[in-house]
């Protein structure tokens, strides 16, 4: 009895800490936004798995959303930023279903045109996207970019303009982006909720990645 009432404290007690701890990432969050003259919004928003379902890492599951999410023009680019969650179900040995819920950062550039389907991703990391865009890896001249990323694309031409000298050596120096791709969306996944202040540094970095682009990739 006494182990069952102190499974049901610990229960409520996590309850309590994760209410506390997503009060306070929302305020964060939310100042963020208003210095970065950015629009902030935390309830969910269903709108944006449905818009981006072609981004393979916001097609996985069940009961997807984005919430958190800022969004509007940063160093003269349309942006978002959210958390997002899904669900995933198994079952256990006895036979009940279990429910797994997962949450992770997300980042989204608005490109001005629509572009092949691209993944830059680390070796052995997101490996569920790479099944999914189901391409081979491309491999390039630089031998140390070919053994620490992958890179998946029908287009290869399109990924050998993306992923010119300036964007490999780039990548090589922030050795932890995961880029995606697909129509006029340009996104970096992360696999958990970034700490709040690890947002805008990734926010500079979806700006830079952008500006490694090649002109002529906007011209043709």
């Amino acid at each position: 009895m006494g182990g069952a009432i102190i499974v049901v404290i610990c229960i409520i007690g996590s309850v309590i800490w994760g209410l506390r701890a997503g009060k306070k990432r929302r305020s964060a969050m939310g100042e963020l936004a208003a210095r970065l003259g950015l629009q902030f919004a935390a309830e969910r928003d269903y709108r944006i798995a449905t818009r981006h379902a072609f981004l393979n890492k916001l097609n996985h599951g069940t009961n997807r959303y984005a919430y958190n999410l800022i969004r509007g023009e940063y160093q003269g680019r349309e942006i978002a930023a959210f958390d997002y969650h899904y669900e995933t179900h198994s079952t256990d040995s006895k036979g009940r279903r279990e429910t797994h819920h997962h949450h992770f950062s997300f980042f989204i550039l608005a490109l001005e045109k629509a572009f092949p389907e691209l993944a830059i991703t680390r070796e052995g990391i997101f490996s569920k996207i790479a099944q999914a865009v189901g391409f081979d890896d491309i491999d390039f001249e630089s031998h140390e970019f070919s053994k620490k990323f992958a890179v998946r694309s029908k287009d290869r031409k399109f990924a050998y303009d993306f992923c010119n000298a300036q964007m490999i050596d780039y990548l090589l120096d922030h050795p932890g982006i995961n880029i995606e791709v697909d129509q006029n969306a340009l996104a970096l996944g992360i696999d958990t909720c970034l700490k709040v202040e690890e947002i805008e540094p990734h926010l500079n970095q979806l700006t830079q990645i952008r500006s490694l682009m090649p002109n002529y990739l906007f011209d043709e």
